[in-house]
């Protein structure tokens, strides 16, 4: 089997972009692909340490409508992120004051990393940083709840035998994967 890795923030057409599989991030709308459940993923919030510092850890999702923030345009297209309120047992929007907007999670991490301004990005594109302690996850008890994440084909009859091969390959190493963040 070989692959071909397309990386790409938005849904990709899978014939008119040849594309046989794709994990998809989010609740998948009604259609005639097959999926197959391989986890969760969070969407945080994390700040640097030194922004931290200056500004104090913010304790309620309302604690950030004073600290900059840089706006991950992809995941949080309006200036307002959605928490999690046990109070309200529903989703609230909190208003963020963007120092930055950037098109990329790689642009977000790097400029949280460098004290520009608190983020929320999903919880693998900023592992990493997290590790290394450049970044550290704040309000994590307010978070929406994780995003389902699918690996998902065309439903076209029988499934092709590279693909159920690529399939039962790939869907254990990425569960493994997702736990271990």
């Amino acid at each position: 089997i070989d692959v071909r890795l397309l990386l790409s923030d938005r849904n990709l057409h899978f014939v008119d972009d040849h594309v046989d599989m794709a994990v998809r991030i989010g609740a998948l709308p009604d259609s005639g692909m097959v999926a197959t459940r391989i986890g969760t993923m969070r969407r945080v919030v994390c700040a640097s340490p030194a922004l931290l510092a200056a500004h104090g850890t913010p304790e309620a999702p309302a604690d950030l409508t004073g600290m900059p923030c840089v706006n991950f345009d992809f995941l949080s297209p309006a200036s307002t992120w959605p928490f999690r309120s046990a109070a309200a047992g529903r989703t609230v929007d909190v208003p963020v004051r963007p120092r930055l907007s950037v098109s990329t999670a790689e642009a977000a991490v790097w400029a949280a990393a460098r004290g520009v301004g608190a983020t929320r990005v999903l919880h693998y594109q900023c592992a990493e940083a997290v590790r290394a302690g450049t970044l550290r996850i704040v309000l994590a008890d307010f978070e929406p709840e994780p995003a389902p994440i699918h690996l998902l084909h065309a439903g076209r009859g029988a499934l092709a035998s590279k693909m159920r091969v690529f399939l039962d390959f790939a869907a254990p190493r990425l569960r493994a994967g997702l736990a271990s963040l």
